[in-house]
């Protein structure tokens, strides 16, 4: 178990559940929940999912009948692309996004982690015009392991210009920034639950009016005939009430990426070694990747744990191995992909934290 003093910057990977969603996941417990039940008890769960579908449109900016509920964000990104031949993604995007779709045209990004949009103009100028329909451009937000925001309002707009479908992969911005899905173009966006302090194991896609989708699942015609299988109705549950607790979130992170900007400069102002990737460009507020020192990504997360401090290598999706970073590699990091840490504020961060990180950090 954590040491009780310890300090959890690893909310890229999963955030803390809220009180919200544990109180409301524990008053949904008990009684026969099967929201697609007709009797008394089917239309009581009905009605708890029916009102987390709406918190959550709130959240994302969306209409209630886009939610399309998930098993989480990998399932999200692979039901957005199920339904189309041909994929252009860019170099740093989630595994789910790049295993889903092996054979996908790359976009590079540059030294700070940008999407590189001449390059994307020049790939979609050689799309076949039979081929639009089914052809989907695939761009997450912001970037799990740097913070790095993309263009993604350029993207929809060339998107557009060239007639094929667009998705967005939203799961670290969501609670982090005013979304708005109905206006943002999208034609499908993923989101997360845990990544805002909802459990693990459920998230959703959105999916415009009148975009077609390829179910995954066959089954029972669950969530409108779009994705099969009973719904996960405890962790909705979870999912709705967290999203209904972080939609006030918004100055707390932008008072971080004050916290997060102090860490950096008092890191480089007594490490002259220090590398912090893709500062140059707009991040997160509560996420700063970077390598200090000659020490290995995994050797500082331990060395970090032991000091009681909760951080991460890049992504958290590969079963807890290490691996040189993919985004990194596309940033053209060089040997310092090998020694980047990736720390991530949450909800319940405060700037004390920021601080004591700082303390622990640079004392290694």
């Amino acid at each position: 178990m954590p040491r009780a003093d310890a300090l959890y910057f690893d909310n890229n990977a999963t955030a803390p559940l809220r009180p919200e969603a544990a109180s409301a996941m524990q008053s949904a417990m008990g009684p026969p929940s099967n929201p697609s039940s007709v009797h008394g008890y089917g239309r009581a769960a009905r009605q708890i999912v029916e009102t987390a579908r709406a918190e959550i449109a709130l959240l994302a900016g969306s209409r209630p009948a886009d939610v399309v509920f998930t098993s989480g964000g990998t399932e999200a990104n692979n039901l957005a692309l199920s339904g189309f031949d041909h994929v252009i993604t860019s170099a740093i995007e989630h595994d789910s996004v790049l295993r889903a779709a092996p054979d996908a045209v790359l976009i590079g990004v540059d030294t700070d982690g940008r999407l590189d949009l001449d390059a994307l103009r020049d790939i979609l100028a050689t799309v076949d015009p039979s081929a639009r329909d089914k052809t989907i451009l695939s761009v997450m937000m912001a970037n799990n392991e740097t913070g790095v925001i993309q263009p993604v309002d350029d993207v929809v707009t060339l998107a557009k210009q060239a007639g094929v479908a667009v998705h967005c992969d939203m799961v670290q911005m969501l609670g982090k920034s005013h979304l708005d899905f109905a206006a943002s173009g999208f034609d499908y966006a993923s989101l997360s639950a845990h990544k805002i302090g909802g459990p693990t194991g459920v998230g959703a896609l959105l999916v415009r009016p009148g975009r077609a989708m390829t179910s995954l699942l066959r089954g029972g015609g669950q969530e409108q005939g779009r994705r099969s299988g009973t719904e996960n109705f405890l962790g909705i549950a979870g999912f709705g009430a967290a999203a209904k607790a972080a939609f006030d979130d918004v100055a707390h992170y932008r008072a971080m990426a004050e916290w997060r900007d102090a860490f950096e400069a008092r890191v480089a102002a007594v490490r002259n070694d220090a590398v912090i990737y893709g500062s140059g460009a707009e991040r997160l507020a509560n996420t700063s990747c970077l390598a200090v020192g000659s020490k290995s990504s995994e050797t500082m997360v331990m060395a970090m744990d032991l000091a009681g401090v909760a951080i991460s290598a890049g992504s958290a999706c590969s079963s807890g191995k290490v691996h040189e970073s993919h985004v990194l590699k596309a940033m053209k990091a060089g040997e310092g992909a090998a020694r980047a840490i990736r720390i991530s504020g949450g909800w319940q961060t405060t700037k004390v934290d920021f601080e004591k990180l700082a303390e622990v950090l640079t004392a290694l």
